[in-house]
């Protein structure tokens, strides 16, 4: 059975998101084209990651010889997205393996995004075949630098740390346990 590939060449918009409240949240990764939404399931160090390795792909290029792609150093202002999440959120897949490149032709940042695949027991497996499906997005330089941007701060905005033993403070409290701690 062929892969169906979800592909945004230039999407309308493009941003991770949650759903919930911090320390129970879900992340997605979703894009629109239109009315064509994709929204794919990401774990909160899968985002973290992204917005990270997108950033450091801008810089490298933006320090290329007379910057010859236009990378902005900042975020554009016109590009900023601090819109929540577009409901009703259907995930279409929780991804697994994603992949993070860039497209001197067009001048832009390629994400693809593959399905985690689970065994009848619910652990993942490494599969070697053609996934069911896949995302494709290719997004323009500015578009990556606001998408990396927004990601960190929702990646950002979660529960705040322990000061002692810098783990997540839950809302109904926290037992810390340092390293070195007798009790």
């Amino acid at each position: 059975m062929p892969t169906i590939v979800h592909e945004f060449a230039w999407p309308d918009r493009v941003v991770v998101g949650t759903v919930g409240t911090p320390g129970s949240r879900t992340f997605y990764f979703q894009v629109r084209t239109g009315a064509k939404i994709v929204s794919v399931g990401l774990e909160k160090q899968q985002s973290a990651l992204l917005a990270e390795k997108i950033d450091e792909i801008l810089d490298q290029l933006m320090a290329g010889d007379g910057n010859p792609f236009s990378i902005p150093t900042n975020t554009p202002i016109e590009l900023v997205d601090n819109d929540p999440l577009e409901h009703p959120v259907e995930e279409d897949f929780r991804a697994g393996a994603m992949s993070l490149g860039w497209d001197p032709t067009t001048a832009q940042v390629v994400i693809e995004a593959y399905p985690i695949v689970l065994t009848e027991d619910g652990d993942p497996e490494m599969v070697v075949m053609e996934p069911a499906e896949m995302l494709l997005v290719r997004m323009p330089v500015g578009t990556a630098r606001a998408f990396a941007k927004r990601t960190r701060e929702v990646v950002g905005a979660g529960r705040p740390l322990c000061p002692l033993c810098a783990n997540p403070v839950d809302v109904d409290g926290h037992a810390c346990t340092l390293p070195d701690s007798p009790w």
